[in-house]
């Protein structure tokens, strides 16, 4: 979708459909005033008539006003400066209402936002619209996507032009590696398996000069001695990979910040095996490593000068004769022990030897993305992303990151005294601390191959995707973690 600004006046600018906003005493925006106007009085009997919901975000579609634009759309915006998280439902409703017409106009902008420019506005009003116009559309017969090609944020005066489309291409980049994220996380694991991935990797190298793909293959990850990696990977018939995708955009000095997705492209949770309702969404354990896509997708998409490092640790985990079994001891590339009490703990497992792997890059920071614990989505519902770091800084940056693009993550405690949990009779490490903190322990369980280096990881279960029926991938954290690299 093309996404742009411009300096419109509403009374000439062609449009499917303009934007505009009426607060909770009815008054319009300056555009909207000005249509109003054009248009005879029109819009403001339509407001006085009460059609338009009082609620904030409550929307009206009008057929029948004057003007170049052969609709215009009525947001309610509430009285007084609106908070940002305000801001955000609007740009929301507006952009989900206007998705099934070919393009669209948004004046938003003109309404006042705590602690927010036009260019924050632009940003949140073209990330909205780039989500709202994903429709998942591969294995549709009948394969009809929503038509919103064009989307244009008005910029209240030229001076703010520069600003206003800087964040409109921000917001722009946010979504459409959102939904790379989507689209990957929405595929079915018969289709987005560890090869598939490591195909689209390389595909994607091959446009960009900036960036290089490695691919690890099962002999290269025994050679390295990745034993809890592999141990995932053996009940099932599909190969593992581990792919390394390096976007080279800063100095060749300057070291880079690692992403590592979690990318098991299906769990059933191998010998411990899951219950069956709900399995088929277990295609979403993936959603890690789709999110790395997404943000790689985006660098290129913005050309920051930073340097940055996708690690994918693909898998697939099933049951078989040659599955891990409960009990079962690996060694992993760090050369600890680990006790497999379970395993559908597995994402762990994959992550453990690519946080070891990620040391090789000499990084600044890494990340690690993963849909790691149903505890997760116990602690805080599918609203917040957990977080955990070994450095405050770090945890402040990622958390400021996510408020600034309504991407949140809350942080949870690292301490040492759940590190017990993980206390094992005959190996280094067990696999999961049990029922208590389970998604305390399990990063208790990653910090422990993370210590030579600043590391965060944010545990995505309850946040990538949604269930029910509006099942499907969120593509978070997408934006979150591109507002988080380009603020270094």
């Amino acid at each position: 979708m093309q996404i742009s600004a411009k300096v419109s006046d509403i009374s000439t600018q062609r449009s499917a459909c303009a934007i505009i906003s009426a607060d909770a005493k009815n008054r319009l925006s300056s555009s909207g005033s000005a249509l109003d106007q054009a248009a005879g009085g029109f819009i403001g009997k339509v407001l006085k008539r009460g059609d338009l919901g009082s609620k904030l975000g409550s929307t009206l579609l009008l057929n029948l006003v004057d003007g170049p634009a052969e609709r215009v759309l009525l947001v309610r915006s509430g009285d007084g400066v609106l908070s940002q998280a305000d801001f955000r439902k609007l740009a929301k409703a507006s952009a989900n209402a206007v998705k099934g017409y070919k393009d669209a106009t948004s004046y938003l902008t003109e309404l006042e936002v705590a602690d927010a420019d036009s260019a924050w506005q632009a940003q949140q009003l073209a990330l909205a619209a780039g989500l709202a116009a994903y429709k998942f559309t591969r294995c549709l017969s009948d394969a009809k996507g929503n038509p919103l090609v064009k989307f244009t944020v008005h910029a209240p005066e030229r001076k703010q032009l520069k600003a206003v489309q800087q964040g409109a291409e921000l917001g722009a980049a946010q979504a459409s590696g959102s939904n790379v994220a989507r689209e990957l996380g929405n595929l079915p694991g018969n289709i987005c398996t560890p090869a598939y991935l490591a195909t689209e990797a390389r595909a994607l190298a091959k446009k960009h000069a900036k960036l290089t793909t490695t691919v690890l293959d099962e002999k290269k990850m025994e050679s390295l001695g990745m034993g809890a990696f592999l141990s995932v990977a053996k009940g099932s018939e599909q190969a593992p990979a581990l792919i390394a995708m390096q976007y080279k955009g800063g100095k060749a000095t300057e070291k880079p910040v690692v992403l590592v997705g979690k990318g098991i492209t299906f769990d059933s949770g191998g010998i411990s095996i899951k219950p069956g309702m709900q399995m088929d969404e277990m295609k979403f354990d993936m959603c890690g490593a789709a999110s790395v896509f997404g943000v790689m997708n985006a660098l290129l998409e913005l050309q920051p000068a930073i340097n940055v490092v996708g690690l994918v640790a693909a898998a697939e985990n099933m049951p078989s004769g040659r599955a891990s079994k409960p009990g079962d001891i690996v060694t992993s590339m760090s050369g600890q022990t680990i006790e497999i009490l379970n395993t559908d703990a597995e994402g762990r497992l994959v992550l453990c030897d690519t946080l070891t792997y990620a040391a090789k890059f000499k990084p600044e920071v890494v990340i690690d993305v993963a849909t790691l614990t149903g505890a997760c989505v116990i602690a805080l519902g599918n609203h917040a992303t957990g977080l955990y770091a070994n450095k405050e800084e770090l945890a402040k940056d990622l958390l400021a990151a996510g408020e600034r693009t309504g991407d949140r993550a809350w942080q949870m405690p690292l301490w040492d005294e759940y590190q017990s949990s993980l206390d094992s009779n005959f190996a280094d490490i067990q696999n999961i601390g049990g029922r208590e903190a389970g998604s305390v322990t399990a990063a208790c369980f990653l910090a422990r191959f993370a210590e030579d280096y600043t590391w965060a990881h944010l545990d995505i279960a309850g946040s990538a995707w949604n269930s029910g029926a509006a099942k499907g991938a969120t593509g978070r954290p997408v934006p979150l973690l591109v507002e988080y690299l380009l603020g270094q």
